[in-house]
Order: C-alpha cells, then structure tokens, then sequence
C-alpha cells in the first residue's frame, strides 16, 4: 500500500475543489473504490514507463457518474453499468477493465477466514435485520464445528451511492424473493439495517474494528486488510471461496458484444465454482469530450492497461478483460468517440 499514498495524496489535492483543471499530460478521474487498488498500481506503473500521469478520486460510482456527466473529469468509474438508454441521452460509451468479486467479511472471535459458511437466504436475512445473532438456526447449521456467539449482529453497509453495492444488492434481489419485495437493487438503497461506511475503505475499517460485524467488499479490500471472509453458496448450491477462478467462472458465458452498452451483469451467473456475487468495473467516457486531447490520453492508459497489465490485475485478484473482448471495446472508442467529426483514438 505504501507505493499507492502518493497517487492518493496528489488526488486529494486535484479533486479538492468543485471543478479540475484539464492540464497535458495529467488525466484525471473518479469514481467506483472496487477498483482503486487497481487503477493506482496501473497509474504508479504506467507513470514509470511513460512519465504520463493519472489521478484518480475513489468516490464511488455515483460520484464517478454524476463528475463524467458534468465533464469535470475525463473519465469516471463505475461498477453499476449505466442502460444503452442512459448512455445514450447523456452522450457517453462505457466499456469493462476488469472483472472481480464482492466478498462478505466478518469480525468474529474464532472464526477465521474462509471457515464460515453462509447461504443466499442466511445473508439476505442478515441483511433485511431477520436474523440479528450470529448462533441463529439458520446460520449454525451451516456450520457445524463453528462456535458461533450469542451476540448480536452488527450489520455494515455502504453509506454512498456505490457500484459494490450495485452488485451486492443485485445479486439480493436475484436470490431472495423478501429482498426483491422490500428494497431491490441500486448504487444506493433504503437499507432495513446497519450502520454505513464510506468507500469499501469505510466498510473495511468497521469491520476491522468492530466485532461481531458484518460488511461486503471489493475481495482485494478483504484481502489488505486481513479480513475473515465468507464461503458463499452459489447457484450450483456448492460452498466456493472468492478467488480469481470463481471470478473468471462467472465471467465466462458474458456475451459483452451483444449486450446493449456492453451492461452486463454477472451476479448469481451458473457453473461449479462460480463466485455468486462478481461484477465488471467499467470506464464512462463522454463522445464529445471536454478535452479531446486528455481523452486521447486517457485511452491511451486503457489500451496500455488492458495489453500491459494483465499480470498486475492478476496480482490483486482481478480479473484482466481478454483480448477478443478488449478489442471490440477499442473498435467502439474509434468508432464511437470524436472531435470536430474526426475519432479520438486511432490504434
């Protein structure tokens, strides 16, 4: 993390104001925390190479959204994929980096990573404020041999408009039928429970400190902060670990060429070992941007990304978008993306 505190200390400084600055050389955005961890090792790397230079504000996808559609940023991040429509009446294209996964974490005495056991209906209950202590019936008999507590549930939650929690509550509302009826799905919802953080970072921190809690976050979150997670039940009813393969094994059927605005979904997707709760981050650009030189720069950065660092994301448990996938992105930024007519990138 120590090699990350520049990137985030000169974001602080740039986004501190109500409007950015557009300067050559120096591309800024904002948006999802799901993929900060990322974005900052690609920025630190890329920075090394080429001496270019990306800031980036992890803010959560609706303040990602609401920046790029102000054009007060040259790109912003998003883990909730806007509609074709939305996309459309707002003059933006979006496209995948990277694939990974949304983990419940907790903060119980004993209970060590991987060990606990929950199924779709034990976590929607947690989180609909059904099931308030850890021994509950439908959580202990998950796990026999876990001494679980009489203590209550402490329920975390994000307190921002969130592309993690985009993903979270979407995959509720798929597997609980009490979650669809009551609160649905949406960067931001009216919670039955809990207490908020802000960014996955806020989660992380509740969870670390607080017992008896639960909280979700992006898995490389989990993993910097020493985090027990959760085995989740998935569609094939198998208790899986968050990892990379599960990750890929939900990414795999993603028909990304034939989904409108490339919006796919990959929550609650089939297969063995598939991680129930994945999700793409995508890139929100403007068609006719603010800045057609910095737009070009930030492509750019995207196109080194996707071809350079691939090992890197593999290193923080992402999932890198594949070459086939990646080059139809690229044909719709040449495409799709212009300046006085003309297209901003040209491979």
């Amino acid at each position: 993390m120590k090699k990350y505190l520049n990137i985030l200390i000169v974001l602080t400084v740039c986004f501190g104001g109500a409007s950015i600055a557009f300067a050559a050389g120096l591309i800024n955005g904002a948006g999802a925390t799901f993929p900060y961890p990322l974005y900052a090792k690609w920025a630190y790397e890329y920075n090394k190479k080429t001496g270019a230079k990306m800031n980036y504000q992890s803010i959560g996808s609706g303040g990602g959204i609401k920046q790029i559609k102000a054009k007060t940023v040259d790109f912003g991040a998003s883990d909730a994929p806007l509609t074709a429509k939305d996309l459309d009446d707002s003059g933006l294209i979006q496209f995948p980096m990277a694939v990974g996964g949304v983990v419940p974490v907790v903060n119980i005495a004993g209970v060590k990573s991987g060990q606990m056991k929950l199924s779709a209906e034990a976590l929607s209950d947690v989180y609909l404020g059904k099931i308030k202590k850890w021994n509950d019936v439908k959580i202990a008999s998950l796990n026999p041999g876990v001494t679980l507590p009489d203590d209550s549930i402490t329920v975390v939650h994000r307190s921002d408009g969130s592309g993690t929690t985009w993903i979270f509550t979407n995959y509720l509302d798929k597997v609980s039928k009490g979650w669809h009826e009551k609160v649905g799905f949406g960067t931001a919802v009216d919670w039955p429970t809990g207490v908020g953080g802000k960014g996955n970072e806020g989660v992380a921190t509740y969870v670390k400190r607080i017992k008896n809690t639960i909280g979700y976050v992006e898995y490389a979150y989990a993993i910097q902060n020493k985090l027990a997670h959760a085995r989740m039940e998935n569609k094939e009813k198998n208790f899986v670990e968050p990892s990379m393969e599960g990750f890929m094994a939900a990414a795999a059927n993603a028909d990304w060429k034939g989904t409108p605005g490339f919006a796919v979904v990959l929550t609650d997707q089939g297969g063995k070992n598939a991680w129930p709760i994945a999700g793409a981050t995508f890139i929100i650009v403007q068609k006719a941007p603010a800045s057609c030189a910095n737009t070009k720069e930030v492509f750019g950065f995207f196109d080194w990304a996707y071809r350079d660092g691939v090992d890197m994301a593999k290193s923080l448990d992402y999932v890198p978008i594949p070459q086939p996938v990646y080059t139809v992105m690229e044909d719709a930024w040449a495409k799709e993306v212009k300046c006085g007519g003309q297209g901003v990138w040209k491979r």
